[in-house]
C-alpha cells in the first residue's frame, strides 16, 4: 500500500473513532452488525478482519464467535491499531491484533472460516489481488465479506454527495486537523466500483463460487459476500 495512504491514516488515528461516530451519525455500527450477520460466522468460528483500524468490526465478530472462536485483526498502519487492544480489553474480549498488509497476509492457506474488510479495500493498491489473498486464507466454502461505501442515486444520492463533498471535509478537518484526509475518503468512495461493478471484481479474482451484494441505507454502503471455491 502507498506510503501516502499510510501516513494519512496515521495522522487521523488519534481522532478516528470520534470522527467516524460524528460523521456517520452512528449508522456504521448497524452496518457492521449486518456484515457479521451476513458472514455466517457462528460460535467457534475463526475470523480474520483485514484493515481492522481501531478494531470495531473485530470486536463485533468476537462477540458473535464467543470464547471458543478466534478473531485476528490486522492493519497496515500501526498507529491505527494502537487503540485496538485496549478497546478489546475494556470490552472483556480476547482478540489478536497485528500489523499486516492485506495484499500479503502472514497466514497459511485455509486458516479461517471468514475473512472481512470494512471500508478498506478501496485503499489497497490492487483490489482484485486483495480479494484473492483474502480468499487464500479462508477454507473452501468459507466466506469473504467486504463492507464498503456505495454511490446512492436519486434525491438521497444528491443529498449524500453534498454531505460528502461539503460537510465531511469541514467536520473531519475540524476534528482531526487533516481536512485533506476527509476530502480523499469521500472522493475515493465516489470513484470505487460499487454494486454489480464490485461483483465483477470478485469474479475477476477467480476465487469465489458465489457472490452477492447487499445494499445498505439506500445504497450508501454495501456488504459483499463471496463464498470461497
Amino acid at each position: 500500500m502507498s506510503t501516502e495512504v499510510r501516513q494519512m491514516f496515521s495522522s487521523i488515528a488519534p481522532r478516528y473513532d470520534v470522527t467516524n461516530e460524528v460523521l456517520s451519525f452512528g449508522v456504521h455500527r448497524l452496518w457492521r452488525r449486518t456484515a457479521v450477520r451476513l458472514s455466517g460466522a457462528k460460535e467457534g468460528s475463526a475470523i480474520l478482519d483485514c484493515a481492522t483500524g481501531t478494531g470495531d468490526l473485530a470486536l463485533v465478530f468476537k462477540r458473535k464467535v464467543g470464547t471458543s472462536g478466534r478473531v485476528v485483526g490486522t492493519d497496515f498502519c500501526a498507529e491505527m491499531l494502537e487503540p485496538a487492544p485496549a478497546k478489546a480489553a475494556k470490552a472483556g474480549l480476547q482478540v489478536e491484533f497485528q500489523v499486516a498488509d492485506a495484499l500479503a497476509l502472514p497466514f497459511a492457506d485455509n486458516t479461517f472460516d471468514v475473512a472481512s474488510i470494512a471500508f478498506g479495500i478501496r485503499n489497497v493498491d490492487d483490489p482484485v489481488k486483495c480479494l484473492k489473498e483474502m480468499a487464500r486464507v479462508v477454507r473452501p466454502g468459507g466466506r469473504v465479506v467486504v463492507l464498503e461505501f456505495g454511490q446512492p442515486t436519486g434525491a438521497f444520492g444528491a443529498l449524500f454527495r453534498f454531505y460528502s463533498k461539503t460537510i465531511m471535509p469541514a467536520v473531519g478537518g475540524l476534528l482531526t486537523g487533516n481536512r485533506a484526509a476527509y476530502e480523499y475518503l469521500p472522493r475515493t468512495s465516489a470513484a470505487f466500483p460499487a454494486g454489480d461493478k464490485f461483483l465483477e471484481l470478485m469474479e475477476q479474482s477467480g476465487a469465489y463460487s458465489e457472490r452477492a451484494a447487499h445494499p445498505l441505507t439506500f445504497g450508501t454502503a454495501y456488504v459483499y459476500v463471496g463464498t470461497v471455491r
